[in-house]
């Protein structure tokens, strides 16, 4: 399921746009979900994962593209479509890898042909999956959908996106099989995906979904390296 937000502070165009995306991806028979920002402050207090957004240029206090830039220090891979008024601010759309910058009064026609190429991009995406057993069970895993692993006694614990899922393992072994995919073992029973760590502290780490999850005091330099690695591997903005 698509995660859509759309973030404009005219109320009304907000309402007029989401409906309209809406309406679209009924019609294209994708399900989503969507939500609606009046700024551009809200859009980044959300502690969703949007896998589109829609976001407004001239707006009050913070504006689009100040949003953006904000946007893109932690989340790298998500499609950010421009809604303007004004033609003036295309190329600086480029700067923050905007994939379309469409004029307002949206036609309807043209939001569903970006919607379009949008979603086909989403799809064409490659995804790292993991094959996992339990109870003579085979099931796939899809990396990008895990927030963390978590170990108690034997029993692997899945954090993920859409649901929760249990096998046996030996969190060591698992470590060792995600060398170099992302993730980090912040703490003696949790592997996280740093994909999804939104900030952290000398104590914890705190994700996109809102999760606090602990980080053992030895590891706390290391966690540092490790994020800042991923950081600049996946064009984070320092």
């Amino acid at each position: 399921m698509l995660s859509i937000a759309v973030c404009d502070d005219e109320i009304i165009e907000c309402c007029g746009i989401a409906g309209k995306v809406k309406k679209i991806m009924e019609e294209m028979k994708l399900s989503c979900i969507l939500r609606q920002f009046s700024s551009g402050q809200e859009l980044l207090n959300s502690l969703e994962s949007f896998d589109i957004i829609f976001l407004d240029i001239l707006m009050r206090d913070l504006d689009g593209m100040q949003t953006a830039q904000l946007f893109r220090e932690k989340a790298f891979d998500k499609i950010l479509i421009f809604i303007s008024s004004s033609r003036d601010y295309v190329f600086e759309a480029y700067d923050v890898e905007a994939f379309w910058y469409l004029l307002k009064p949206v036609d309807e026609k043209k939001l569903k042909r970006v919607l379009e190429k949008a979603v086909l991009k989403l799809e064409s995406r490659p995804r790292e999956f993991m094959i996992v057993s339990r109870e003579r069970q085979k099931k796939k895993l899809f990396l990008d959908d895990i927030y963390y692993f978590e170990v108690k006694g034997r029993i692997i614990h899945v954090h993920g996106k859409e649901e929760s899922f249990t096998y046996y393992e030996k969190l060591g072994i698992l470590e060792n099989c995600l060398q170099g995919k992302g993730f980090f073992r912040c703490h003696k029973g949790y592997l996280v995906n740093l994909k999804y760590a939104a900030g952290y502290n000398r104590q914890e780490v705190i994700l996109d979904n809102g999760e606090r999850i602990a980080i053992a005091k030895r590891r706390y330099d290391e966690f540092c390296r490790e994020f800042l690695m991923y950081m600049k591997k996946s064009g984070g903005i320092m």
